[in-house]
Order: structure tokens, then sequence, then C-alpha cells
């Protein structure tokens, strides 16, 4: 059965500071950027928070971490305990797998490396890692992502992590470099299908292509300038869903204007239609 689960994202104007890393050319090293957002729930008040609201599970975006601290990830860990809620997905939003540049390389492999252990510390099932940002029909690169996810994936394993991508940045901007991935990849890793991340009028068909090997859905919708859905068009991802016969996490996201719980409530109503 599928169940519902939410982002961090979708809460990204009530958690505090935005902590973005990047990569700078100049220095060859990561840098990151604070951006500055209210903070009205800290990270370990939301598993609660979250199970209250009627959520079986979460995803959190890296940025949104604090600390990587042992102390703290233990905290966290235990705050899912508390609730009773699932830790599913830590969404690792920076990494490019097809980098050419040997420096950037071994910099970002220790920093993903880094946050599969602070996954497993956290207690989440999984961490999403971004296949790259060459183009979708560059088999060369496609071939050196998957290498390099087979690689980070052995690796997560020995820690009880499950390495999972998602059709997210360039290289898996096209339902067909996906495809290749995942030949490639074969049972190495998971997949999450994203409905804001293909375009239309394409975007459906391909939504079948992905869907089947997918362990969760980003359930995002197309918003007015008030917040409120383009249903008709939301529903149409969600038919694909059902087509596909998917089974397993359908995650809110809600980055609209306004509260941002009544925002994910308002796509909420809709998405029990479809559980």
């Amino acid at each position: 059965m599928s169940y519902l689960s939410v982002s961090t994202w979708s809460l990204h104007r009530l958690l505090g500071p935005l902590r973005l890393t990047e990569w700078d050319d100049k220095s060859g090293r990561h840098v990151t950027k604070m951006e500055a957002q209210p903070e009205e729930m800290s990270l370990l008040e939301l598993p609660f928070e979250a199970a209250k609201r009627g959520y079986e599970a979460v995803e959190i975006c890296h940025f949104h971490f604090p600390s990587q601290d042992a102390e703290y990830l233990t905290l966290l860990r235990q705050a899912f305990r508390d609730a009773g809620i699932a830790f599913d997905t830590l969404l690792l939003d920076y990494g490019d797998l097809t980098t050419a540049d040997p420096t950037r390389w071994e910099a970002d492999l220790t920093l993903i490396r880094g946050w599969i252990d602070a996954a497993s510390h956290a207690g989440a099932k999984q961490i999403r890692v971004i296949a790259g940002d060459a183009e979708p029909a560059d088999e060369e690169a496609i071939r050196q992502s998957a290498s390099r996810m087979i690689e980070l994936s052995e690796y997560a394993s020995r820690v009880g992590v499950r390495v999972v991508s998602e059709n997210f940045h360039r290289l898996t901007g096209t339902a067909k470099s996906c495809a290749r991935l995942l030949e490639l990849t074969g049972d190495s890793i998971g997949f999450i299908t994203d409905f804001g991340n293909f375009k239309a009028p394409s975007k459906y068909a391909e939504f079948g292509v992905i869907l089947p090997h997918s362990v969760s859905v980003h359930a995002k919708a197309h918003y007015d300038e008030n917040g409120f859905p383009d249903e008709l068009e939301f529903r149409r991802c969600l038919d694909t869903m059902k087509l596909a016969a998917f089974n397993g996490a359908i995650v809110l996201i809600y980055d609209g204007p306004g509260d941002m719980w009544e925002g994910l409530d308002r796509i909420r109503r809709i998405v029990s239609d479809y559980q």
C-alpha cells in the first residue's frame, strides 16, 4: 500500500536557515551559503508535528540539517522513534557524478559519503543522490554516473542505507536517460519520480517509464498566485501513478505562497483519492 510522506522542502519557510552547498571553482572546494528563513519549528520537532498531522514518513533535505555531529543525529533518530514515524529519505541536494574535474569528484565523493554516514546515523532508510549535470543524451556521462552510483551504493549498503536517484537535474531530465541509468545500475539503486521535473506534454508518458522503478513519488502540483493547485493537471499526474500500480511513499510537495501546512492540506485532499 502507498503511504503519505512530506518533504522538508514543503516547509522550508518554517525550519530556519537553508545551508546550501556549492562548488567554488576558484578555490577548488565546497562552500556553504546561508539563506535566511524563519524558524517556527526545529527539525527535531518536525517528526512529532508530522505524525500529529497524519503523515507516516518524512524526507529531509540536507540543507535543513543544522549539524552533522553524531550527538545531533542521535537526537534526530530518537525524535523519529518517539514520534512513531519513518525517516524515509535524506535528500542530498548537491553533487555532480558526471563531473570531469578529478579534484571536484574527490571532494564530492567525500562529501556524499559523509552524508551517507549521516543518513545511517540518523536512521534514514535511503539517501537521494543526484545523477549528474551532463546532457541526458551523453552516453559516456550516463555510464560514468552509473559506475559512481554503484560505488556509492556499495559504500551505503555497508552502513544500512540504500542509494536512490531521481528525475532531477540535467542528466536524468528525460525518461530515456533515466531508463538507461537504471539499466546500467540494475538493483543497485532505487528511484524517485518527481511530477515537476519533466516537461509537458510528453511528461505523462515519461512518468510511466520510471514509476515502476520508483520507491517514492514527489507529488508536486502547479500553483497559482494564491497557492491553489491546478487540480486537473495534478490529477493527470496522479493518474499515471495509479496506472503504474505504484506502491510506495507519496511525498507531498508544496512550494507556493501562504501557510505551508494549509498548502499541503489542499493537495492532500486530492491525493487522498489515490491512496
